[in-house]
């Protein structure tokens, strides 16, 4: 797969969004949502909630900083990056089912269903806007 791809101006700027995003959460789960942040890990995880969310965000920041700035290993960061949207998701889905309260806004079990439907949005915002899917696709008609 080539690993540097031509993105438009569009798909820069939703990669730097989502760059700026990834940084901003990560900082927050090291310091001011860190507690919110733990209603997401689930129980059943067999590992400190703390630990859990001070390691995803670290990740967070190192994929934020990674899109943002690593030109040639940009669609490798997409790829990763939609990688960590699907792992994360069975803490969205497991603070859904336990009605677990979080950051003022996920508290009812209808706001934190309605968030469910979004993961799926990032996890293509993350392949598009750093044009991991192009550069996959532009890897198979090379083959």
């Amino acid at each position: 797969m080539s690993k540097t791809i031509e993105t438009t101006l569009t798909q820069n700027i939703f990669r730097i969004l989502l760059a700026f995003f990834m940084v901003y959460a990560g900082f927050s789960h090291l310091t001011f949502n860190r507690v919110d942040f733990q209603a997401q890990v689930p129980d059943w995880l067999p590992l400190s909630k703390d630990l859990v969310v001070v390691l995803s965000g670290i990740v967070e920041i190192a994929l934020g900083l990674g899109l943002a700035f690593w030109k040639k290993e940009r669609a490798t960061f997409g790829w990763v990056l939609a990688l960590f949207f699907v792992l994360v998701f069975p803490g969205n889905i497991a603070q859904y089912l336990d009605h677990k309260d979080a950051f003022g806004a996920l508290d009812s079990d209808n706001a934190r269903l309605i968030r469910l439907f979004f993961q799926p949005v990032l996890i293509v915002w993350a392949l598009w806007s750093a044009g991991s899917y192009q550069a996959w696709r532009n890897s198979k008609t090379a083959d």
